[in-house]
């Protein structure tokens, strides 16, 4: 392995019960009167540790704590090979009753993560101090007609279900990481790979369980969503990278445009743009991101 990251902060983990399972929390820093907890919840196929360079580059004055959603990192698995949307804010409002239960928390979701943070914090505005959204989009509305094919695709998935490939040393797993994301410098590959990997007889594999890559046969509803994000109450702040992964990735079937008109529902906003950054922003740009973060909480 090459030379590999020293986290400036160190966390510590711990594993509560939230709803039956099993989950893992990295906590850094202790809780402080006066300050709520700052909450982090990491997109789909990632992990809490993702957080680890944000948190360095954070001042240490204030309790941070990252979850492994369920399936993920060390984290239990449902152990039904299925996973679904609304259990994610469940999981959340669980974990929230455990660590603050009488004061709003400061909370950041990144990709799937900010999806769920928006959708809590209009279900539940009272919970939430600021909002911080790292790139989540959310998709492209559908239409009922796709629900047949949805639904055909997601049975023939369950007789055949997904697996994770293995890899050989850590060393690939950093080296994936890296061709994901060119922007991810050596060290901090190396540093992530033995959070994001485990070791098995067949090799390293993945942190997450395989069923997260079922075909979902619950339709995106993007006026459900939106029913959500009209009622969020918190000071909102809303961070992309420049890269627009939003074109890149689903061009004319989720046009800016359309994004744009859902950002503008939401009460109380801000934006920022992270240059040379891409959809991985927290890895990208560490620094500049935790800046925008420490400005926006302390308003």
């Amino acid at each position: 392995m090459p030379d590999v990251y020293t986290p400036r902060r160190a966390h510590r983990s711990e594993f509560p019960s939230l709803r039956g399972l099993r989950h893992h929390l990295l906590r850094w820093g202790e809780a402080s009167p006066g300050r709520p907890p700052l909450v982090m919840v990491h997109g789909w196929m990632d992990v809490g540790a993702s957080f680890q360079f944000v948190v360095d580059a954070l001042a240490g004055e204030r309790e941070i704590v990252a979850l492994d959603w369920r399936g993920f990192g060390l984290s239990e698995t449902t152990g039904a090979g299925c996973y679904w949307f609304p259990d994610y804010l469940a999981d959340l409002d669980a974990l929230l009753d455990q660590l603050s239960p009488d004061a709003p928390v400061d909370l950041i979701g990144h990709s799937m993560g900010g999806n769920v943070v928006m959708s809590y914090a209009g279900v539940r505005p009272q919970r939430i101090r600021r909002l911080v959204n790292l790139e989540g989009f959310g998709l492209p509305d559908m239409a009922p007609a796709a629900a047949p094919e949805r639904l055909l695709k997601w049975l023939d998935e369950l007789k055949e279900p997904p697996t994770l490939r293995p890899y050989a040393t850590l060393a690939d797993v950093a080296e994936r990481l890296m061709k994901n994301n060119p922007r991810l410098a050596r060290d901090k590959a190396a540093w992530l790979a033995g959070h994001w990997a485990r070791e098995t007889a067949a090799g390293f594999v993945l942190n997450a369980d395989p069923a997260h890559k079922l075909a979902n046969p619950v339709l995106y509803r993007k006026a459900e969503v939106l029913a959500c994000w009209q009622r969020i109450a918190a000071p909102t702040l809303w961070v992309e990278g420049s890269d627009d992964q939003l074109t890149r990735f689903w061009g004319k079937r989720y046009p800016r445009e359309d994004f744009e008109a859902r950002l503008a529902l939401v009460p109380e906003l801000q934006r920022c743009v992270l240059q040379d950054a891409g959809h991985m922003l927290h890895h990208d740009q560490p620094e500049a991101l935790a800046a925008r973060i420490s400005e926006f909480l302390a308003a």
